[in-house]
């Protein structure tokens, strides 16, 4: 019996030897100098910049359905008003029109996270950004034939745009089940509703992570509106945010990389090496963010007249171009965070890190700037750039504690 136990006990080392044997032979070295931070740096980067480049791609192509849209929508008003103008009560009904036809595209978006989620997980953006850019092609020209030869106007781009989005998924899906994701898809089973309560769990948390976070701004121009003089605060604001939009799609192509390469890392036992994909795409991120903010100080009295015609805007965006660049910055780090959130299975803990930091700190804050003090937007959008910074730090001090090796299933 002594041998047994003896012997089951130099299986178990054996076992627990060659597991950690195996783990450290391929997890990424340990840095040993500058010129080896350099290199694994440089190996990293083009491992990151192969799943967010198309990613990015894949963004901005997205966002050009939308564009092509409302240039459209442009040349359509152009030709058929005189003066170009419409009232505000106009425009409402036929923004909640426009709201209604768009209900089809709700449910596009939620076979669209699932695809683009699986297929980002097997590194498939190629596909995905082929897909995207085929369907952005086949939307200008539908958008261009319904809204303008056809005469349908908003209707029309309504359409266009259910219709493209449901193309995306269709094509993903067909891509999926032809086999070009190997293993990763067997075909349809039974075994996809097992532990539906674990994924409820992450999905849910998920979903009121990416609310909270995409409420929190939009409520910045909702305050706008009850400042005095709304009509340029709220154009300038507008504006800002439109700008804000394009950096942010990079920000959130490096969120998609991040968040399948520290699963896939962890799931493979690689702390370091995850550990080091966030410095890596940290950086990057930044430097990128760095890079469009000077650009923008640089250019803030041009700039502004490309938006606006009004000088109050005009001046206005001018002012509010320091706090426009920060806000890159700050929201160049924020996603590359969250994506090591997503991937580490801590969507619980970052939704109350952003109930905390969004909605008690930034917006009270922002609502005594700027309406106590009466600092205007200006003060408003200090108060929640606040809040986004104080939720920065604190995610990056919960990342900075955490154990790499064991923190993460912990905390999952």
């Amino acid at each position: 019996m002594e041998t047994l136990n003896v012997d089951h006990e130099d299986t178990i080392s054996s076992e627990q030897e060659h597991r950690a044997n195996t783990k450290s032979d391929t997890d990424m070295p340990l840095i040993s100098g500058g010129r080896h931070f350099l290199q694994q740096f440089a190996a990293e980067s083009k491992k990151l910049w192969w799943l967010a480049g198309p990613a990015i791609f894949t963004s901005f192509s997205w966002d050009g359905k939308c564009t092509s849209d409302a240039l459209w929508a442009s040349v359509r008003s152009r030709a058929t008003r005189d003066d170009g103008n419409i009232s505000s009560e106009e425009l409402s009904k036929a923004a909640g029109k426009f709201s209604l036809r768009m209900i089809p595209q709700l449910f596009a978006y939620a076979v669209n996270f699932a695809t683009a989620k699986f297929l980002q997980a097997q590194s498939k953006v190629i596909a995905m950004a082929v897909i995207a850019v085929t369907v952005l092609l086949q939307h200008t020209l539908l958008s261009w034939l319904l809204m303008l030869k056809l005469d349908w106007g908003m209707a029309g781009g309504a359409v266009v745009l259910n219709l493209s989005w449901w193309l995306i998924d269709v094509a993903q899906i067909v891509y999926i089940c032809g086999g070009s994701c190997g293993r990763a898809w067997p075909g349809l089973s039974w075994k996809a509703f097992k532990n539906l309560r674990g994924f409820a769990r992450l999905s849910l948390a998920s979903a009121v992570m990416v609310c909270l976070e995409v409420w929190y701004f939009m409520a910045l121009i909702l305050f706008a509106g009850y400042l005095k003089n709304p009509q340029v605060s709220v154009a300038a604001l507008s504006i800002c945010m439109n700008i804000l939009g394009w950096p942010i799609m990079v920000a959130f192509g490096f969120n998609a990389a991040v968040s399948v390469r520290v699963s896939n890392e962890l799931g493979a036992e690689h702390p370091r090496r995850a550990k080091f994909l966030l410095i890596v795409a940290m950086i990057t991120s930044v430097s990128i963010g760095a890079m469009i903010s000077m650009t923008l100080i640089m250019l803030r009295d041009k700039y502004p007249a490309m938006f606006s015609e009004d000088e109050q805007v005009r001046v206005l965006v001018k002012q509010l171009t320091p706090l426009l660049a920060l806000t890159i910055v700050i929201n160049n780090i924020q996603p590359v965070l969250s994506g090591v959130a997503v991937g580490a299975g801590w969507q619980g803990v970052v939704a109350s890190v952003n109930v905390g930091c969004y909605y008690l700190c930034g917006i009270p804050i922002g609502l005594l700037l700027g309406f106590k003090m009466e600092l205007g937007v200006k003060g408003i959008w200090t108060g929640m750039l606040t809040g986004t910074v104080v939720q920065t730090c604190v995610l990056l001090l919960i990342i900075y504690r955490t154990n790499w090796n064991t923190g993460f299933n912990s905390r999952s």
